[in-house]
């Protein structure tokens, strides 16, 4: 079916399946009725005409450009327009030899379309009017110029030698002016969308993403965008004007804009953007009664160019979790290519994204290890596009299983361990402690034991911001894994650290899932506090981070993630309503056990210091020497919980004592 529909072709002349109900030309492809040209009549006849005759109208210019520029060449040159036939090329009679431009632009014109064809600049080859073409447009004059030169100076002086250079010069602009002409005629008589106008519609950011979004809408066929106007808080673009779209103004001003160009909506076309940015824009634009939505961030996008088909409706993820997160990409890679990196709980949301992001810097063997085989089914074919569970580098294994880790290691041989693998959940953890205990302290001393038996030359212990100032299991959980990693780093051959983060938006179970789920339902949005607040980061920078981190660590730390200024939970559930346009109620629950009003990235002793990176604190953990003595997974969960939580005391309490 495809292969028998026609096509249609842009400024750029390349080709696109028409869109069904459209009628067009059925030689250039050209739009002819229905969802026609925006334009009059005259101009998509003449686009239509010229189309038919690509070859032939291309030739006739050029031809008409190398007699026009010779006349104008040796007009200047002998300060005289007055036309003679025969040659009086000095004294004050000075006439231009009317055979003389004819003679040397046949000459010109015979080689400019010789080269043409070998070069195929009239049969497509390049777009008209693009850089491409130009390059090609200027050799092909350039040579034509040469061999008009050589048979006006050897031959017989037809002209004055200075005006077939000058004329060169003039015979390249009367050539790339028209085709510039053409493109910019086609790119303003781009189609109309079927069943209705199009929506106008305000481009946030004049910048090169701005200006790709604005190209790929103007090119397609399919989509009923219209963009109108750019805005830009970039006072140095105030005059700037890309494909007939205007910078209007800044971001305030986007009321008198509306008014100006009645348009609907806004994409805020800056992949770059922090959090804090879009949510100004976004408070704007809403003011301005404007549909929001906007291109994803720049580490979202595949391929790094930028096209109308994606852009997304804006979410609390744009809102909430975008910051300027600048990593050595260099170090990172020489700290990766050509190593053997093993990742626990691999199909996990953190190590998923730590996956992911390992895969690109080339290393010799990512080793995928989790107990979850669902998990790392899904998580194979995201990064392969197969679901290749037979392979040696995905392990199905439990960090409980002590022996089963030896095995895993020892046939393995890591020379880097990311340990992702916990549990996570803190009202879970609160009923069930001892499980925390098993998975997060238990189940770190067995990978670390693991680490060190095969000789890992680094081994990364993800943590979270519970384990600063701890106040329930999760918390005195990580917190032991963190003193256990510490300890052990003074031990080992290898460096051992842990890196500390807040909540990472987007994974399963975070507050925004909860949330949406809860909004799809019909409400009510539970908060437990109005002033709780919580640290927010998308998983995708979290990750970054932490491979920064690991890059820049040293034994016994803890390395602390940025995470920006804290969220109130209410604003965000606010938010959420207010973008399903639902009328939902919110309804406070009060904390539950072991959740705190407000969490805290540092613990009341530690001091944060960035030696090395700007959004990477370096902190002293205490060891956890003996601190497991006494703590058990019998019991009841309350015993459990005393236990974790006076060996949590007496560690810190032992570091504080040490100190000078």
């Amino acid at each position: 079916m495809l292969a028998n529909r026609p096509t249609l072709r842009d400024e750029t002349d390349r080709p696109h399946l028409v869109p069904d109900g459209v009628q067009c030309d059925a030689i250039t492809g050209v739009y002819l009725q229905g969802r026609g040209f925006q334009g009059s009549d005259v101009r998509a006849t003449i686009i239509v005409l010229l189309r038919r005759n690509r070859v032939a109208a291309l030739s006739v210019l050029d031809v008409l450009a190398w007699c026009g520029a010779l006349y104008l060449a040796v007009a200047l040159r002998l300060d005289t327009v007055v036309l003679a036939w025969t040659p009086t090329m000095s004294g004050a009679d000075a006439r231009v030899p009317i055979l003389g431009v004819l003679a040397v632009g046949a000459v010109a014109s015979i080689a400019h379309l010789a080269f043409a064809w070998v070069l195929k600049l009239h049969q497509g080859r390049n777009a008209i009017g693009g850089f491409e073409e130009m390059v090609a447009l200027g050799a092909v004059v350039v040579g034509a110029g040469v061999v008009a030169a050589m048979v006006n100076g050897f031959a017989v002086l037809m002209v004055p030698r200075t005006a077939v250079i000058s004329g060169t010069v003039i015979a390249f602009v009367f050539c790339a002016w028209p085709r510039a002409l053409w493109r910019t005629t086609v790119a303003q008589a781009r189609p109309a969308p079927a069943g209705g106008s199009m929506v106008p519609i305000i481009v946030a950011g004049a910048g090169e993403a701005g200006r790709e979004l604005v190209r790929s809408m103007q090119r397609d066929a399919h989509q009923h965008w219209d963009p109108v106007a750019y805005v830009d808080d970039d006072v140095r673009k105030k005059h700037f004007r890309h494909r007939g779209v205007a910078v209007r103004g800044t971001t305030r001003d986007l009321e008198r804009i509306v008014a100006t160009t009645r348009a609907r909506a806004l994409v805020i076309a800056m992949p770059s953007a922090d959090s804090t940015s879009i949510t100004r824009i976004y408070d704007l634009a809403r003011a301005a009664d404007l549909e929001v939505k906007v291109l994803p961030g720049v580490h979202e996008l595949l391929d790094g160019r930028v096209s109308h088909t994606d852009v997304r409706d804006i979410s609390p993820l744009d809102l909430l979790g975008r910051h300027q997160v600048e990593t050595d990409v260099s170090g990172i890679a020489d700290f990766l290519t050509a190593r053997r990196v093993l990742v626990t709980g691999a199909g996990g949301s953190i190590g998923s994204e730590l996956c992911r992001q390992i895969v690109q810097f080339d290393p010799e063997r990512l080793v995928m290890l989790d107990r979850d085989e669902s998990a790392l089914h899904s998580l194979t074919l995201s990064l392969y596009g197969r679901a290749d569970l037979e392979s040696p580098d995905v392990v199905l294994a439990d960090i409980r299983d002590a022996e089963r880790l030896r095995e895993v290691f020892d046939h393995h041989r890591p020379d880097i361990v990311f340990h992702a693998a916990a549990l996570k959940h803190v009202n879970m953890l609160e009923q069930y402690p001892a499980e925390a205990l098993k998975t997060n302290v238990l189940g770190t001393r067995n990978v670390l034991d693991a680490a060190e038996a095969a000789g890992v030359g680094r081994f990364v212990n993800i943590s979270t911001d519970k384990a600063a100032a701890p106040e329930n299991a999760l918390g005195y959980s990580k917190r032991l894994a963190e003193g256990l990693t510490a300890e052990r780093g003074s031990t080992a051959q290898g460096t051992y650290l842990s890196v500390r983060f807040g909540n990472v938006l987007g994974t399963r179970g975070s507050v925004l899932t909860t949330f949406a789920a809860q909004i799809a339902a019909g409400g009510p949005v539970t908060v437990t506090d109005p002033e709780v607040t919580r640290f927010f980061m998308t998983v995708d920078e979290a990750v970054q981070l932490v491979l920064q981190a690991a890059v820049i660590g040293s034994d016994g730390e803890a390395l602390v993630l940025d995470m920006g200024t804290p969220v109130r939970i209410i604003d965000v559930a606010e938010q959420m309503i207010e973008m399903s346009g639902e009328d939902i109620a919110i309804e406070i629950t009060g904390l539950k056990p072991g959740e705190k009003l407000h969490e805290v990235l540092f613990g009341l002793e530690e001091t944060g210091e960035r030696p090395i990176h700007p959004l990477i604190s370096h902190v002293s953990v205490p060891q956890a020497v003996g601190a497991l003595d006494g703590v058990s997974t019998s019991g009841t969960a309350d015993a459990t919980m005393t236990a974790m939580r006076r060996a949590c005391t007496s560690l810190v309490q032992r570091d504080v004592e040490a100190r000078p």
